[in-house]
């Protein structure tokens, strides 16, 4: 027999629920770190996520689903706000402080009587506190007592099944409840070869390997052992769904799976390419979801996160407390019986970033919007001075350490005009335009092309004309403003200026390997981008 759990919609501070009030759903949300769009159900033969495939099966399947900025923190505000970086102040940054201003959409649910909690990740890295100065628990009261031997190294002890089902051992019977499912893989570090040695692949898997980098053995166990962390994390959820299954909660219980950015390649997490930003994204909602199976073609972002949920508790934003919301629910794509395109003003997304990460003079970052409609993805580098993925004498930090980054960086050093490595490292243009239905990997700029100038010039305006309706200080001469919020730690606060006084070492930088570091400047810009 399916539970009904009853919400009471009350403004004081500790809600009563009654069955008398509307019934709305339970809520799991399943985020993973760092996994791009690599899925069974996106027809990826070398991942098996049985887990995910299930819930996009008996429910609706996004195949252009995007974070607006690709690095975890930033990912995670506009998870937690449903406003878009740029709106967020410091919050928009990696490795920075959240305002006590931007209430998250777990802390208006325990507000309104909701059992709240969440293992692994939630949001971060950075500070969360309140006005007062205490810690926040911004995505909820943490369960992360139950641990398990690690398949293999890199990957956390946390048995986020097990402890899931803690915390529904700990629901109250008459209330809902939401959990936050925060895997950290496949964040890196990984057990280079895990994936052919425990994960029973092989090299020959990899149907393709993108054309951003090498195709050889280094590369394609990297992949593969990308691929055997992702697996480990949908083997959780199975779990969990099995979880709810026993206790007659699947049925009444909404299910969102999805990550908060690309794959920790080169090129990928911390840019702004369809690698960076493009990421899974499955709901199973079986009493609202009208035709299950269904594969939707919208454009929909990571704006639209906090106030689908909402919706599904019941809460007006208005009622909320949270900070205006830029991004609109997804109930209609949900409970619609339509395939392909089913809200037609939903044709393109915006994305961008800021500081995703230190590395470069002052802790600046690496500032860029842009936007992608009808399969073409234009973007504006507002500073392409600096270096994208961090300076090279300080290890390049915007690109997570792996033996892809090591073997291309290794091919740069012998040859600066080597295709990979400009194409990961090198300086890039002012301007970028790629048809991403020609050019799936995002290589071959179009930006200067005569037969393109009218699109570069109809994207730049719509893009412009976005952004200054939602008020980026960039639009307005302020976008100083975003290299001028702090680290949130003194640890490597000024990484850059310090390194090179002595002050700080390589270890300082824990996420690269040594051998990232540059040993000492290098001209910028030496070979024109191919």
């Amino acid at each position: 027999m399916i539970r009904r759990l009853p919400l009471l919609f009350l403004a004081c501070l500790c809600p009563v629920l009654s069955e008398a009030q509307e019934t709305h759903p339970n809520l799991l949300f399943a985020i993973a770190d760092d996994w791009g769009a690599h899925a069974g159900a996106y027809g990826t033969s070398w991942v098996k996520t049985p887990g995910f495939d299930r819930v996009a099966r008996e429910g609706v399947l996004f195949i252009r689903a995007y974070t607006p900025v690709a690095k975890c923190a930033p990912s995670r505000a506009i998870v937690l706000t449903g406003r878009h970086a740029w709106q967020l102040e410091e919050a928009g940054n990696h490795m920075a402080v959240f305002p006590p201003k931007f209430k998250s959409w777990p802390e208006t649910l325990m507000e309104k009587g909701w059992h709240m909690g969440i293992t692994g990740k939630g949001w971060g890295p950075g500070i969360a506190n309140d006005a007062e100065g205490k810690p926040r628990q911004i995505t909820g009261m943490p369960y992360n007592r139950r641990k398990l031997a690690p398949p293999a190294e890199g990957i956390s002890p946390n048995d986020y099944a097990a402890n899931f089902a803690d915390f529904l051992d700990a629901a109250p019977a008459d209330r809902p409840w939401c959990f936050w499912f925060g895997s950290t893989e496949p964040h890196r570090g990984y057990e280079f070869q895990a994936g052919v040695k425990k994960g029973g692949k092989s090299l020959s898997d990899i149907d393709r390997v993108p054309e951003g980098w090498p195709d050889n053995e280094t590369v394609r166990h990297d992949l593969l052992d990308y691929a055997y962390e992702v697996e480990h994390t949908d083997s959780h959820l199975v779990r969990m769904l099995g979880e709810l299954e026993k206790r007659g909660l699947l049925e009444n219980t909404v299910v969102i799976v999805t990550s908060d950015h690309g794959m920790p390649f080169p090129r990928a997490k911390g840019y702004a390419y369809p690698a960076s930003n493009h990421v899974p994204l499955a709901i199973r909602w079986p009493e609202g979801i009208g035709t299950p199976g269904r594969v939707v073609e919208d454009y929909v972002s990571f704006i639209d996160i906090a106030p689908t949920i909402l919706d599904l508790a019941g809460i007006p934003q208005e009622a909320s407390g949270m900070a205006a919301i830029t991004g609109r629910s997804w109930r209609p794509i949900l409970t619609s019986s339509q395939a392909g395109r089913v809200e037609a003003w939903r044709d393109h997304v915006l994305v961008g970033k800021e500081r995703t990460d230190i590395g470069r003079p002052y802790d600046w970052g690496y500032p860029i919007r842009g936007i992608e409609r009808d399969g073409f993805l234009y973007l504006r580098n507002h500073e392409p001075e600096r270096w994208p993925a961090g300076n090279p004498e300080t290890g390049y930090l915007d690109t997570d350490a792996s033996p892809t980054k090591t073997l291309i960086l290794d091919a740069g050093r012998a040859d600066r005009g080597d295709r990979h490595w400009q194409l990961n490292f090198g300086m890039r243009p002012a301007v970028e335009l790629y048809d991403l239905a020609k050019d799936p990997d995002a290589v071959d700029n179009l930006a200067d092309s005569p037969e393109h100038g009218e699109l570069r010039r109809r994207l730049e305006a719509e893009m412009t004309a976005r952004l200054q309706e939602q008020g980026d200080p960039r639009r307005f001469g302020r976008g100083h403003v975003f290299d001028e919020y702090p680290i949130h730690t003194d640890k490597i606060r000024n990484f850059h200026e310090r390194f090179l006084k002595g002050e700080l070492d390589k270890s300082a930088a824990g996420w690269v390997n040594p051998t990232d570091f540059e040993p000492g400047p290098i001209p910028p810009n030496p070979v024109k981008v191919p």
